[in-house]
């Protein structure tokens, strides 16, 4: 079972290493500051990678390819490349203890984008570059995860997006791994792109636009100024950020049928639309609420945050704890929300809501009228009992995580509100929390390193959709 998860494990860590290898070469040329650690980093990624593969070269020949492997590269692909994509950090001139370099690394691949770094106006260019690469990568992992691993292993409703059931124009295109692998990768590189031009042409320099395009389309938020967009002071950056912050967080199956001779497929698909309505509306609403200002200007500020935690990206121009107590509410409260099943996204996401009024709205009708037949539908297809069973136990062991993370986050000295906020935004894979110390204006240096832990931990289980690897804690699935 565990030769083929091994085997392409080695090929992604030799992958890795050659990625590390090209950023020495590149920081040798650029600014001299940090190529030994990147090299450093490059040949034990590539010697732990290569022996990964020599071990284990025999499971190429076995085809199989279940279930219980599904998991174990999952775990492995999330767990061990982060830990050698930490090694630039930690070889850096930056000082960075084992703990720091490895939260900053997951917090970048998970997308969340929580940081311990400041003083970012004035690091290494490389440094820079790798953290915003490794949201990018970290991206299109998630959105490869989520079309391919996670609906064949039926996590929390994602049976819902798996290939065989969709339309046959996507089955009949995307029919091999490949293909769909290659797609997604010429779309997201595609849109990468067109983010940056927006962006140079709202006036950021070339190499802000190419971090910020990568960490936008990622919805990860890692920017290359302490200040975030707040930096740059303006409305094009703003609405730059908002519309592709929206594109990662819409599902890339809709993109890649819409480009395959559907071109309505946005229309059609049961996320998309209601998703960008919801941005709207909260945006409206919240524009009205902060009346200090025009109101042109006040939609488009609170409209960038609003996409910006809604997405999970985690993007501030601003410390929006001072627009008010009924702010941080809502701020908070969008956390949770998410984008759509096949985006860049992170936290509980939009369909997983939608199922849960139509599962509750049948039950209502069950109460007066116990007889009744009811069919029920979501996009076209049937709502069985397993999809109910799988969205509820996501639910409620989400809840559960984050209850948990909260109470421990607490029990390392941490109030109230900057526990309970730091465990929805790691869970969430948000980024930026509440309170003086997480908050918009803040980061996560001076939190302890016990907090950093679990907060890792969170951010793992919410990037994973939680039962992707509680699951290799049960003595069962061994057997």
């Amino acid at each position: 079972m565990l030769g083929r998860p091994f085997l392409a494990l080695g090929l992604l860590l030799c992958g890795l290493s050659f990625v590390e290898f090209l950023f020495a070469a590149a920081d040798a040329t650029v600014s001299d500051e940090n190529w030994q650690g990147f090299l450093l980093a490059a040949v034990i990624s590539g010697l732990l990678g290569g022996g990964c593969v020599g071990a284990f070269w025999t499971a190429a020949s076995d085809k199989r390819f279940d279930l219980r492997s599904g998991f174990v590269l999952t775990a492995l692909c999330w767990t061990v490349i982060p830990l050698m994509a930490s090694l630039p950090f930690l070889f850096s001139n930056l000082g960075m203890s084992f703990t720091d370099a490895v939260f900053e690394t997951i917090s970048g691949i998970t997308t969340t984008g929580s940081t311990v770094l400041t003083g970012l106006d004035h690091l290494d260019p490389m440094l820079l570059l790798w953290r915003s690469a490794l949201q990018w990568i970290g991206g299109v992992g998630i959105i490869l995860m989520a079309i391919i691993m996670m609906p064949f292993l039926r996590i929390g409703g994602m049976q819902l997006f798996q290939l065989e059931s969709s339309t046959r124009t996507e089955a009949s295109l995307h029919a091999r791994p490949l293909a769909l692998i290659n797609s997604i990768a010429a779309l997201y590189l595609t849109l990468t792109l067109l983010c940056t031009a927006a962006y140079a042409l709202a006036g950021m320099s070339t190499f802000d636009a190419i971090n910020h395009a990568m960490t936008t389309l990622s919805t990860g938020g890692y920017s290359t100024h302490d200040a975030s967009l707040g930096f740059f002071n303006s409305t094009a950056v703003s609405w730059a950020a908002i519309i592709f912050m929206t594109a990662g967080a819409l599902p890339f199956m809709a993109y890649l049928k819409s480009f395959s001779g559907e071109p309505r497929a946005f229309l059609r698909d049961p996320q998309a639309i209601p998703f960008l309505a919801f941005l709207l509306a909260v945006s409206a609403a919240g524009a009205l609420l902060l009346s200090d200002e025009g109101g042109g200007d006040a939609f488009t500020r609170v409209a960038l945050h609003v996409v910006s935690i809604v997405t999970t990206t985690g993007f501030a121009s601003e410390d929006y704890q001072y627009w008010g107590a009924g702010f941080i509410g809502l701020f908070f409260a969008l956390t949770f929300i998410g984008g759509c099943a096949g985006s860049t996204s992170g936290a509980i996401k939009i369909y997983r809501f939608q199922l849960l009024g139509i599962y509750a709205a049948a039950h209502l009708r069950r109460l007066h009228s116990p007889s009744i037949v009811q069919a029920t539908s979501y996009g076209g297809m049937k709502l069985d009992r397993e999809i109910g069973l799988s969205v509820l136990a996501f639910l409620s062991l989400f809840v559960g995580a984050f209850s948990v993370g909260g109470f421990a986050l607490s029990l390392t000295g941490l109030d109230f509100v900057t526990a309970m906020s730091a465990s929805a935004t790691a869970l969430c894979n948000v980024g930026p929390g509440l309170g003086e110390i997480i908050g918009p204006a803040g980061n996560f240096a001076s939190v302890s390193d016990m907090a950093k832990w679990i907060l890792l931990g969170l951010m793992l289980l919410g990037r994973l959709e939680l039962f992707a690897l509680l699951v290799l804690l049960d003595p069962y699935f061994w057997r």
